[in-house]
C-alpha cells in the first residue's frame, strides 16, 4: 500500500522560500496522480497543486488560480518524491500541507483537483508551514 510522507516545512519570513516534499513508500510515485492540499486553522481544507502521472514522460500541472506563479510542483522519480516549490510566501499560505494520491485508473485526480479532494485514497500526516516575520 502507498505511504505517503511531507517534509521541508517550517517557519519563513513574508517573501521566503519553502520547497515541501512528498515521499512515496511501497508504490511507484509517478504512477499516481498526486496533489497537495493545504488546512489553515478554522478553514477547510483546499486545493494547492497537482501533478498527474506520468504519460510519455510528460505529467501535466495544475494549480490553484489564486497561486498560479508563486509555487510549483514538480517531480524527481529517481527519489520517488514529488515536490511543491513556495516562493514569494505570505501569512495567508500558513496551514498544514498535505500530499494526496490517487492511481488514475479510470478518470483524472487533477483535472478537478480543488473540488475532489476527498476523493484521493492515500495521503500524508502533513507538515506545518508558518509564514511570520
Amino acid at each position: 500500500q502507498l505511504q505517503l510522507v511531507e517534509s521541508g516545512g517550517g517557519l519563513v519570513q513574508p517573501g521566503g522560500s519553502l520547497r515541501l516534499s512528498c515521499v512515496g513508500s511501497g508504490g511507484i510515485l509517478d504512477y499516481y496522480d498526486v496533489g497537495w492540499f493545504r488546512q489553515a486553522p478554522g478553514k477547510e481544507r483546499e486545493g494547492v497543486s497537482c501533478i498527474s502521472r506520468e504519460a510519455a514522460s510528460k505529467s501535466s500541472t495544475h494549480y490553484a488560480e489564486s497561486l498560479k506563479g508563486r509555487f510549483t510542483i514538480s517531480r524527481d522519480n529517481a527519489k520517488n518524491t514529488v515536490y511543491l516549490q513556495m516562493n514569494n510566501v505570505q501569512p495567508e499560505d500558513t496551514a498544514v500541507y498535505y500530499c494526496a494520491a490517487d492511481y488514475p485508473f479510470v478518470k483524472s485526480y487533477c483535472s478537478d483537483f480543488e473540488a475532489q479532494g476527498h476523493e484521493f485514497d492515500y495521503w500524508g500526516q502533513g507538515t506545518q508551514v508558518t509564514v511570520a516575520s
